[in-house]
């Protein structure tokens, strides 16, 4: 992986993890774990797909979408 998009995603993740906490009551433990397990993680590390473009407010939508229904749906322009 690059180190830009390494960075990036670096800054996008504790977002994430926050309101992971914050909105399902999950301790840091618990929200790191789901993240760095999730599928949209994946989407995420891969440069390619672009999704780190989003920003974690709509990526936690996202993930949200993959907890609930296990599919994720992006938006149009990505992937």
């Amino acid at each position: 992986m690059d180190k830009n998009i390494s960075a990036v995603i670096a800054m996008i993740t504790p977002g994430i993890i926050n309101l992971l906490m914050e909105k399902r009551g999950f301790n840091l433990t618990e929200a790191s774990k789901t993240l760095y397990n999730s599928e949209l993680y994946k989407v995420l590390e891969d440069e390619e797909t672009k999704v780190w473009r989003l920003g974690y407010p709509l990526l936690y939508d996202l993930l949200e979408e993959e907890l609930t229904t296990g599919q994720i749906t992006f938006p149009e322009e990505q992937i």
